[in-house]
């Protein structure tokens, strides 16, 4: 199908059949489609609102054609969510992947540089003095390594760059902002991915199912969150051996105090990196709740603690005993 026809169908309010997206997704990618041409067909697919079948093909279409990177699947997972939540917290996701990686288990870190909040998460890494432009082999080397390497979005998707001056352009969110967490170059099996919106929860957990994932936790919090929240419930959908359930969880369940998330607001990678030193130095306060608390579900995700709740507990106790600090100053000296 070309993308003319393409975009036809969906101001009609036509979901688009497997096919049908790989095809229009393939002409995006290589070149064959103009931005005019590109910027309609995803403000008209937002607008009609992308299906589980739509999402899942132009992931399969990204997935291969991005760099590969080659490591063992054990253990394997990453925390790469969808961002988008608006609510300008510090890097949660990235900080709670030196965690899972000091507790034994192997972080594919999957990033990109902030879209809509002050920090994204490779700013973040860039302000710890992490070099973001290791090759694929170095990077898997770091993964096997350390037990965390660091995948920057633009250099393992080239193909993105047909649709990056009508993405900003269009300056809304559009398939792009699903597809991150989606096509994580070395692909790991196992996930936890936070979703900036309550109707992303079931559909994405769906989308991961049929790409063949196998752990995966995917989470928004009823405060607004797209990670797991020490100031309100989150709702989950878990992927586990092939099974879907949804259920929520609170922080007290946890032995967590629920707090305010004023305190987390950061409006610079800087400000987000005070929060996360302090956090893995054990500072008690609402920034290790989080830590702990989103840090323990990636440890349940990647299959290192059997439960959630045993996974909060490893958490807790890596960062207690400096693992995380150590990991993340392993893994800066390791990318110079």
């Amino acid at each position: 199908m070309d993308i003319k026809d393409a975009i036809g169908n969906i101001v009609s309010r036509i979901d688009l059949t497997e096919e049908q997206m790989q095809a229009v997704m393939h002409q995006i990618m290589t070149g064959g489609a103009t931005p005019t041409q590109i910027g309609g067909f995803l403000a008209g697919l937002r607008a009609k609102g992308e299906s589980v079948t739509e999402i899942s093909a132009a992931a399969r279409v990204m997935r291969t054609l991005a760099m590969p990177v080659k490591v063992s699947p054990e253990r394997l997972v990453d925390t790469c969510g969808t961002g988008g939540d608006s609510k300008g917290i510090f890097n949660v996701s990235t900080a709670a992947a030196f965690v899972v990686a000091a507790a034994g288990g192997r972080v594919a870190k999957h990033g990109n540089r902030s879209m809509s909040s002050k920090s994204g998460s490779a700013d973040v890494l860039e302000a710890m003095g992490v070099n973001l432009e290791l090759p694929p082999a170095r990077v898997a080397e770091c993964i096997d390594r350390i037990g965390i390497g660091f995948m920057f979005a633009p250099a393992h998707h080239p193909a993105t760059r047909y649709a990056a001056a009508p993405r900003r352009e269009l300056g809304t969110r559009t398939l792009f902002n699903l597809l991150g967490p989606l096509t994580n170059p070395a692909n790991a099996p196992n996930q936890l991915l936070g979703v900036f919106a309550d109707r992303w929860v079931e559909p994405m957990v769906h989308v991961l199912h049929s790409l063949g994932s196998e752990h995966v936790l995917v989470v928004h919090s009823e405060d607004g969150l797209d990670e797991i929240s020490i100031a309100a419930p989150t709702r989950v959908a878990e992927l586990k051996d092939g099974t879907v359930t949804t259920y929520k969880i609170e922080p007290e369940q946890f032995g967590i105090e629920r707090r305010p998330l004023d305190a987390l607001v950061v409006k610079s990678p800087q400000e987000s990196l005070v929060l996360i030193r302090e956090a893995f130095a054990g500072t008690p306060g609402p920034a290790l709740d989080m830590l702990v608390l989103n840090a323990g579900a990636a440890i349940y995700a990647a299959r290192v603690s059997e439960t959630l709740a045993a996974g909060v507990a490893r958490a807790r106790e890596t960062i207690a005993a400096g693992k995380a600090e150590r990991t993340l100053k392993e893994f800066v000296e390791a990318t110079r």
